[in-house]
C-alpha cells in the first residue's frame, strides 16, 4: 500500500492556509473547542509552513545546530469553533530579524474569526541560548513578510 503523506497546507501569495477539522478530543464539556487546542493548530500550521518554505528544523536539530523556541505569544478568543467545523489556520511573518520571527495567526471558520495570535519565535542553541538562525532561514522568512497594508 503506498503511505499516503499529510496534508501540508499551501502559501497564497505570503500566507500560509493550514485546514483542520474539529473533532470530539478537541472539545470541552460544553462542546466548544477546549482553548488549549487552538496552540496545537497554531504550531502545526507553523510546522508546515516551514516545512514548504524549505526550512529543515529537523535537520538543524540532528547537526546540533539548534530549534525555534517560543518566547513570546498573545492570544485572543473571539468565537468557539465546535464539533465537526472546518477551520482554517492563516500564517503570515510579519517581522524577521537574524535571531527572531515574529507570525501573526489566525483560525477561522468561513469568514467568522475564531481566534488570533501573535507568535514571536528565536532560534536558539543546543544550551538554549540565543543564536543566529541559518542564512539562508533568514532569507525564506524575508521572502514570506506580509507586505503592509
Amino acid at each position: 500500500m503506498q503511505a499516503l503523506l499529510p496534508q501540508s497546507g499551501c502559501f497564497d501569495g505570503t500566507r500560509h492556509v493550514f485546514a483542520v477539522r474539529v473533532y470530539f478530543e478537541d472539545t470541552d464539556l460544553s462542546g466548544v473547542v477546549y482553548h488549549a487546542n487552538y496552540l496545537r493548530w497554531f504550531e502545526r500550521a507553523r510546522s508546515d509552513m516551514l516545512r514548504l518554505a524549505r526550512i529543515d528544523q529537523r535537520a538543524a536539530h540532528d547537526a546540533g545546530e539548534g530549534a525555534y523556541a517560543v518566547t513570546d505569544m498573545a492570544l485572543r478568543y473571539a468565537r468557539p469553533a465546535r464539533l465537526d467545523d472546518a477551520v482554517t489556520v492563516v500564517s503570515t511573518v510579519a517581522e524577521v530579524s537574524p535571531v527572531t520571527c515574529r507570525l501573526d495567526q489566525a483560525a477561522w471558520r468561513g469568514d467568522d474569526l475564531l481566534c488570533s495570535a501573535t507568535v514571536r519565535v528565536a532560534f536558539v542553541a543546543p544550551n538554549g541560548r540565543p543564536r543566529r538562525q541559518p542564512p539562508h532561514w533568514v532569507a525564506a522568512f524575508r521572502a514570506l513578510v506580509a507586505p503592509e497594508r
